[in-house]
C-alpha cells in the first residue's frame, strides 16, 4: 500500500511540475537586454532601496497584503519602478482585484521582462522591471477586460507620479 502510495505522489507530482498555465505559456522567451539596463552590485542596491524594497525587488519577495498605500491610489498617472524610474503602468490600467495589491490588467510595452518561478510547485509567470530585473509581482489569467490579466504588484517595489491638475 505504501509503494501505491509513493507511485501515485509521484505520478500527481510529474504532472503538476509538466503542468503550464496560459500566463506562463504567453510568457515566451527572455527580452533582450536593454541599452539603458541598469547593473549594479549588490552593495550598491542596498544603498539604493530601502531594506523592504531590497528585499522584495532583489530577493523575489512578497509584502504583506493590504500594506501598500499605493492599493488605494486612485488619481491620474503614471506607477514607475521604484529602483530605476522606468514607467510600467498607468493609472487608466489599474483595477481593483480585492487581493490588497496594486493590480493592473495590462503594462506599457517593453516594460517588463517575464521568467517561470516554480517557488509554489506549480508554475506561476513572475514580471520583473525591464531595465533594472527587480521584481514586481506575478501575473495571472483572471483579470478583467480586455487582456483578461491581473498583474499583482507588490506596493512597495513602485513609486507613483500624479498627473499634473
Amino acid at each position: 500500500m505504501t509503494q501505491r502510495r509513493q507511485w501515485l505522489s509521484r505520478i500527481a507530482l510529474g504532472g503538476l511540475a509538466a503542468w503550464v498555465s496560459p500566463a506562463a505559456r504567453a510568457a515566451g522567451p527572455a527580452a533582450a537586454p536593454r541599452a539603458d539596463a541598469l547593473k549594479l552590485t549588490d552593495e550598491e542596491w542596498r544603498k539604493r532601496l530601502t531594506p523592504e524594497q531590497y528585499r522584495v525587488l532583489r530577493r523575489e519577495g512578497t509584502e504583506a497584503p493590504f500594506s501598500s498605500a499605493l492599493n488605494g491610489e486612485k488619481r491620474r498617472g503614471t506607477y514607475k519602478c521604484v529602483a530605476c524610474d522606468l514607467p510600467l503602468f498607468t493609472s487608466t490600467m489599474k483595477f481593483d482585484s480585492g487581493t490588497g495589491w496594486p493590480s493592473f490588467f495590462e503594462a506599457l510595452p517593453g516594460a517588463l521582462g517575464f521568467t517561470t518561478d516554480y517557488k509554489l510547485i506549480f508554475p506561476r509567470t513572475e514580471y520583473h522591471c525591464a531595465r533594472c530585473g527587480g521584481h514586481h509581482g506575478h501575473v495571472f489569467d483572471d483579470g478583467p477586460r480586455p487582456t483578461g490579466k491581473r498583474y499583482c504588484n507588490n506596493g512597495v517595489c513602485l513609486k507613483f507620479d500624479a498627473e499634473a491638475a
